[in-house]
């Protein structure tokens, strides 16, 4: 990208010329509305009606940097360093994955079941911080906690409970071997979007997921595809008050043994649930009612 440009209009041409033998033109406008979104923040009504306005060095060399990295097929959200999830604006980077569509059907599960209950919430493996904010943001009274095993991810989901003016309890923990000596409350509702990926589904996996998202969050042993789940459920035994709830993101393959695994732990009201590409995707169940 080495053209001299001087208005968006040339960036955007110029972007469109750079990616057109990589990705389908869909992909690329929605590229071009996220950059000059990001860069400008700019809607894409906004961006055609400034289409003359001067881009700085500056800016210009961020947007070179940026269709580079598309081209060597690195997410839009890495490139950016942020993300959107449930209308809210989210820091994140290598060390976190990406949120997803799915996840916040699992967000709006929760606050449509305790609008007004003011409840204690823990979220365990909270990465980005991307439920543990949008339910401390949207449910009026909540206390929200959250949990990670990196260092890192705590520090990114730290940024995102300041950027969202959110308060949330922070803290490093592995679910497998719990060690924190933090002086935890009962919980209304614990909820986890662990890893869930079997190892054997690799191949059926976008490259750039594999090639750049954190595969520590992503994938488990296929002989043990549940084991954070098994962790998880033993864990929230005896942090839930009689009553609270259990909400898990599982993997679509696993929806009847995660309804089986939760029931055999005692479990009860379990409930799966699909989420609008009609796969199953959800699961809860309350402890002890």
């Amino acid at each position: 990208m080495n053209t001299p440009v001087t208005t968006i209009q040339d960036c955007i041409n110029l972007v469109k010329k750079e990616l057109q033998t990589t990705y389908p033109d869909t992909e690329i406008r929605s590229f071009i509305n996220l950059i000059f979104g990001h860069l400008f923040s700019y809607s894409p009504s906004q961006l055609y009606i400034n289409q003359n306005q001067a881009v700085s060095t500056n800016n210009y060399e961020k947007l070179a940097t940026i269709t580079e990295g598309l081209k060597k097929y690195r997410p839009i959200q890495y490139l950016l360093g942020e993300t959107e999830f449930y209308g809210l604006k989210f820091k994140i980077g290598p060390a976190v994955l990406i949120p997803r569509p799915e996840t916040e059907e699992l967000v709006q599960w929760i606050i449509e079941s305790f609008r007004d209950g003011n409840p204690t919430i823990l979220d365990i493996g909270t990465g980005s911080g991307c439920i543990a904010v949008s339910l401390a943001k949207f449910i009026q009274g909540s206390k929200v906690f959250a949990l990670d095993v990196s260092t890192y991810a705590l520090e990114i989901a730290q940024k995102n409970a300041r950027l969202n003016k959110t308060t949330v309890s922070f803290y490093v923990d592995d679910i497998l071997k719990p060690q924190t000596k933090i002086n935890l409350p009962l919980f209304d509702c614990i909820v986890s979007n662990p890893p869930y990926v079997k190892e054997q589904e690799k191949e059926l996996m976008q490259k750039n997921v594999l090639d750049n998202e954190p595969h520590l969050a992503l994938f488990v042993p296929d002989n043990d595809a549940l084991v954070f789940y098994h962790a998880i459920c033993n864990f929230a035994k005896q942090h839930l008050k009689k009553g609270g709830w259990l909400y898990f993101e599982i993997n679509e393959q696993l929806g009847e043994s995660a309804v089986e695994l939760m029931q055999t732990k005692g479990f009860s009201n379990v409930e799966l649930k699909k989420d609008l590409f009609d796969k199953d995707r959800m699961v809860r169940g309350s402890w002890k009612i």
